[in-house]
């Protein structure tokens, strides 16, 4: 276990610094960049690289609400599942370990399914929306 730990610090170590080196190298490549398209008009530069307008706000939102809603949903769905399938959840006194970790299981797993079809909902959404523009 000691040989892990010490390979996971170097590895930390190492990390750390390579995003360091390659945040100051992509500052400057970034700041040479700006300063190119500094003479060039709006009308010439690709959609991707134009500002953000307006009708490309609120898919934030919707995309935060869909998620936090499903979220919310897995978490009561996993309160469901472990009520009716685990025998002494409800009960009052201690909780033997392996229930504890059933439900453990239980609630993640349901919160990650709920957070994903959330995204997957607002996905379907955002692109009805686009389509509907076009």
């Amino acid at each position: 276990m000691k040989e892990l730990v010490a390979v996971a610090i170097v590895a930390i170590i190492f990390g750390v610094i390579y995003k360091l080196f390659d945040l100051f190298v992509r500052r400057k490549e970034r700041m040479m960049l700006i300063e190119k398209m500094e003479n060039l008009p709006a009308e010439s530069l690709p959609d991707r690289l134009r500002m953000p307008t307006s009708s490309s706000a609120p898919t934030g939102g919707l995309r935060l609400g869909c998620l936090l809603l499903d979220v919310g949903l897995g978490l009561l769905a996993g309160f469901g599942i472990a009520y009716g399938t685990v025998p002494g959840y409800m009960q009052g006194g201690e909780i033997v370990w392996r229930v504890r970790d059933t439900v453990s299981v239980i609630y993640g797993a349901s919160t990650l399914l709920g957070g994903g079809l959330g995204l997957v909902v607002s996905y379907i959404i955002e692109m009805k929306q686009q389509q509907k523009k076009s």
